[in-house]
């Protein structure tokens, strides 16, 4: 039986440099992964590379069963994969609220005829769950950092995501704003309501610094260095594992 998620030998090549170096994985549809590695590993090229918003050179992505190499973002989108981004571009001058409500917009969400109607409901719900609904009239120009990241996470689960892609949302994040996302997407996951989203809630693949916030939430960890796939497993068994200290550290750990 085909994993719910797939990566297969994917490569990404940039001339001469290699980003991503034939790494595969899968994700189960009940499981949170986090995936670490230190800067300039190719984790962000990675995740660019199954969301489609850059080609690989080689290596499939396969969603459900179905080969999404080479997708559009559009069309990943509507298949039921959504992700949010380091570096946060919000339409700025619009209201908060009208940012989330176009991705209640997406084709997968309104072709269910008796949902176009209530896309503001949806948008306030997504904006109540992240915390941020008091501010859903205010510009997001007006918006912190911090709730510029939540922002983010709202226009993501607005599409009705079946797979969450999350890169660095605990970023800029005070102690006590990390713990409310952190749990927030703990709670999405098992399934907390949010508009129509599936009961089980969403698998989750998340890139993070902050790994002690990181190890509390997912099932698994999947660590990049160079571009290689140097480890894959529970997080109790990675954080022990001689090449993962090693790329962390610089430093050869003797295996005993």
């Amino acid at each position: 039986m085909a994993a719910f998620f797939e990566v297969e030998n994917l490569t990404k090549r940039f001339g001469g440099l290699v980003a991503v170096d034939n790494v595969s994985f899968s994700i189960e549809r009940d499981e949170i992964v986090g995936l670490i590695g230190p800067n300039g590993s190719g984790k962000t090229t990675l995740v660019r590379c199954i969301i489609g918003i850059l080609s690989p050179t080689s290596g499939r992505v396969r969603f459900k069963g179905q080969d999404i190499t080479h997708w559009r973002p559009w069309k990943v989108v509507q298949a039921g994969l959504a992700g949010t981004f380091q570096v946060v571009k919000p339409f700025r001058r619009l209201p908060v609220i009208a940012n989330v409500m176009v991705g209640c917009l997406c084709p997968r969400i309104t072709r269910r005829g008796e949902w176009v109607k209530s896309t503001p409901v949806k948008a306030r719900d997504a904006l109540e769950f992240v915390g941020i609904m008091d501010r859903a009239l205010e510009p997001a120009a007006n918006l912190s950092h911090g709730d510029l990241k939540r922002l983010e996470v709202a226009r993501a689960i607005s599409t009705e995501p079946e797979l969450l892609i999350l890169d660095e949302p605990f970023g800029g994040l005070n102690p006590a704003e990390t713990d409310l996302v952190a749990k927030s997407m703990k709670r999405l996951h098992k399934g907390g309501r949010f508009g129509r989203l599936h009961s089980e809630g969403p698998a989750m693949l998340i890139i993070e610094h902050k790994l002690s916030d990181l190890m509390k939430i997912v099932d698994k960890v999947l660590v990049l260095n160079y571009g290689q796939l140097i480890a894959y497993g529970p997080p109790e068994e990675v954080v022990k594992d001689p090449a993962v200290i090693e790329a962390y550290t610089g430093k050869e750990v003797p295996i005993a």
